[in-house]
């Protein structure tokens, strides 16, 4: 009985490696290499990313009631995501760590692994759609291209590359906008929070939770820049860091606006009360720009899309009466005349 299962499992195997060689040829076997890696690749992935618990921390006293708002809004908050490939992910110069962990906080991800996260996407997403293209490429029956094969699978290589800043630079460019748009009206909440009676730290905290709904990227930045004054942080500080993480020019020129009346001891209404309606004529403006650019828009659009048709409507049964005319006077008939509308 033996002997006959292990005729019957060579045979079996005899079988598979022969279809494999008429289809793929003396390839076969680097392709079942391959595709034999991958899959220990794939395995081998989450038994690195594992992390460990340590047995010492069930000593540690720990309550999620006693965190804080702040600790749970604090930019350097690590979560310990990919701690064990941070000698690989993380980059060695510091200056290029520190532009990195800006432009990711200009998206809104914080947090100590965000850049480990943002390395690991790009690496990942490029291998990923490598082995995608090479696996598509050697399961093709037929002989495939190699030349044409290699450059299809590198570009979705590089694609998948930079996939991830382009995602990041997009993000970015929503948060400006989306920002920019709510500020105007932060700032008269902000005007009529500090004539009420309430100090800048309270008017942010008010605008943050008002604007929460309206707008989330400026209720958050609100919110962290409040939980910073309550924590004693410096002031000029925290203000220069918002400015920093929104990296838009109304809010830069906002904290400009405070940092010098905190230094000359000027009246904080009276230098929100100029400043939101420099806003709101801001806004008004950039609304004018946009309803002036919209007819240059639409006649690019009208070009393309009504003169063509308008072009083929007018000309065509002109055009058609000609090449039938032609070809009538190529033939050489002598016959009648026909019009040539009526002509089938």
């Amino acid at each position: 009985m033996e002997d006959e299962a292990t005729q019957t499992a060579d045979g079996v195997i005899g079988q598979l490696w022969n279809t494999l060689i008429e289809n793929y040829g003396a390839a076969a076997p680097f392709y079942v290499l391959g595709a034999i890696g991958l899959i220990m690749m794939i395995i081998a992935v989450p038994i690195l990313l594992r992390k460990r618990k340590d047995p010492l921390e069930r000593f540690s006293f720990s309550d999620e009631r006693l965190r804080s708002d702040l600790v749970r809004l604090r930019d350097d908050t690590d979560d310990g995501s990919l701690k064990g490939l941070a000698d690989y992910l993380e980059p060695k110069d510091q200056e290029e760590m520190s532009e990195t962990r800006s432009m990711l906080r200009s998206a809104g991800y914080r947090g100590g692994a965000a850049v480990r996260q943002f390395y690991f996407a790009r690496a990942g997403l490029a291998v990923l759609l490598l082995a995608i293209g090479m696996v598509a490429t050697f399961l093709i029956p037929a002989e495939p291209d190699l030349m044409f094969s290699a450059i299809i699978t590198g570009l979705m290589a590089l694609a998948g590359y930079f996939l991830p800043s382009y995602w990041v630079r997009r993000k970015i460019a929503t948060r400006k906008e989306e920002i920019t748009n709510a500020f105007p009206d932060a700032m008269d909440m902000m005007l009529v929070c500090v004539e009420g009676g309430q100090s800048l730290d309270q008017a942010m905290a008010r605008v943050g939770e008002e604007m929460e709904t309206s707008s989330g990227p400026l209720a958050e930045e609100f919110a962290l820049v409040s939980h910073e004054f309550r924590a004693g942080k410096d002031r000029i500080s925290v203000l220069r860091d918002f400015a920093s993480r929104c990296a838009v020019s109304d809010i830069s020129s906002f904290v400009t606006v405070l940092i010098q009346s905190s230094t000359f001891g000027t009246s904080i209404a009276q230098a929100l009360r100029v400043y939101a309606a420099e806003m709101r004529d801001k806004r008004l403006m950039r609304a004018e720009e946009k309803a002036n650019m919209l007819p240059t828009k639409l006649t690019l659009g009208t070009m393309m899309f009504t003169v063509p048709p308008l072009i083929l409507i007018l000309v065509g049964p002109s055009f058609i009466m000609i090449l039938r005319s032609l070809g009538g006077l190529a033939g050489g008939g002598g016959g009648p005349a026909v019009n040539p509308i009526l002509q089938p």
